[in-house]
C-alpha cells in the first residue's frame, strides 16, 4: 500500500480522535492535515508503524490547537459548544455534545487521556508514548479525568424512542407556550446551553432551574419564523434536532434524559459558523 492510500485508510479514525479532543471538526481536519505533511517527510525506513505514528502526531498537534483554542474560547460571547457534526465516525456515548462540553473544562492532557482510553480503548502505556510522559503520570492523569467526567456526567442511557418523545414533548410546549407542560418534562435542575457566538441571539450564561427553562424555551420558540421545519437527524452519534428554513440549517438542538426520562440537559447551537458540518 502506498503512502496516500495508507493515510486515507487511516483518516476517518484520526480525524475523530482529533474531534474528540478539539470538539471543532475543522480543527480536527487541520490537526490530521499536519499530521499528514509530518508523514511524508518520514523517510521510508521509518515508516514501519504508520498507525502509531499517525495517532501519536495528531494527538500532539489536537493539543497544540486546543491550547491554542483555549484564550479564544476564554473571550468567547456566551457559552461555548462544540461544532454539531452527522459525517464524522463517532461513538455517540463518547461524543455526546453533553460529554464533550464535560471535557472542555479537563486540562489538555487529562482531556487526551480520558479521549485515547475511554473512546479509543488504548492502552496507558501506549497513551503514555504519544503524550512522552511517563506511565505512572498518565495513570494519574486518567483517575483524575475519571473522576471529573463521573462528578459531572451521569449518563442514563435511554432508547432513542424515549428519547424523542421527550424531545418532541418539549418543542410541542415550548412552541405552544405550554409553560405547564415543559415543567412536566423538565428536571428541576435542567440546564439550558444555547451559543449563538455573538451571531445571532443566545442566553450570555447557562440558564438553570425548571421555571427559568420553560421560559427561555418559549421565548426562544417564538422567534423562529412559521416556516421552520423540524427534523430528528444523527447529531454526535445520538438523536437531535436540525431547523432549517428555507432548506439552511440554522440551528441544532439536543437534549440529555435523567434517570426518570425527564430532560436534564437542553444543547442549542445557533452560532452559524458551527452549522456546516450538518447537512
Amino acid at each position: 500500500m502506498d503512502a496516500v492510500s495508507l493515510f486515507e485508510s487511516q483518516r476517518p479514525r484520526l480525524t475523530s480522535i482529533a474531534y474528540h479532543l478539539l470538539g471543532s471538526a475543522a480543527d480536527a481536519e487541520d490537526a490530521v492535515q499536519n499530521a499528514w505533511l509530518a508523514w511524508r517527510r518520514v523517510p521510508l525506513e521509518r515508516q514501519e508503524t504508520p498507525e502509531a505514528y499517525l495517532t501519536t502526531v495528531t494527538v500532539r498537534e489536537a493539543l497544540r490547537l486546543l491550547r491554542r483554542a483555549r484564550a479564544r474560547r476564554e473571550a468567547y460571547p456566551g457559552p461555548w459548544l462544540p461544532e454539531p457534526v452527522s459525517t464524522v465516525d463517532i461513538d455517540g456515548e463518547t461524543a455526546s455534545l453533553a460529554l464533550l462540553v464535560v471535557l472542555e473544562a479537563l486540562p489538555p492532557a487529562e482531556r487526551a487521556v480520558f479521549v485515547l482510553r475511554e473512546a479509543f480503548g488504548y492502552r496507558l502505556d501506549e497513551i503514555a508514548l504519544m503524550l512522552d510522559r511517563t506511565p505512572a503520570a498518565v495513570r494519574q492523569l486518567a483517575s483524575r479525568a475519571s473522576r471529573h467526567v463521573r462528578d459531572r456526567h451521569r449518563r442514563h442511557v435511554h432508547d432513542p424512542a424515549t428519547t424523542r418523545a421527550a424531545t418532541e414533548r418539549f418543542i410541542a410546549a415550548a412552541a405552544g407556550g405550554d409553560l405547564a407542560g415543559l415543567m412536566e418534562i423538565l428536571a428541576p435542575e435542567v440546564t439550558f446551553h444555547s451559543d449563538g457566538g455573538g451571531r445571532v441571539r443566545a442566553a450570555l450564561r447557562p440558564v438553570h432551574g425548571a421555571d427559568r427553562v420553560a421560559r427561555f424555551a418559549v421565548g426562544t420558540a417564538s422567534e423562529l419564523a412559521p416556516g421552520v421545519v423540524i427534523a430528528f437527524e444523527p447529531v454526535n452519534g445520538e438523536l437531535g434536532v436540525v431547523l432549517r428554513e428555507g432548506g439552511v440549517v440554522f440551528g441544532v438542538l439536543g437534549v440529555e434524559l435523567d434517570a426518570e426520562g425527564r430532560i436534564g440537559q437542553v444543547f442549542l447551537v445557533r452560532n452559524p459558523e458551527k452549522l456546516s458540518r450538518v447537512p
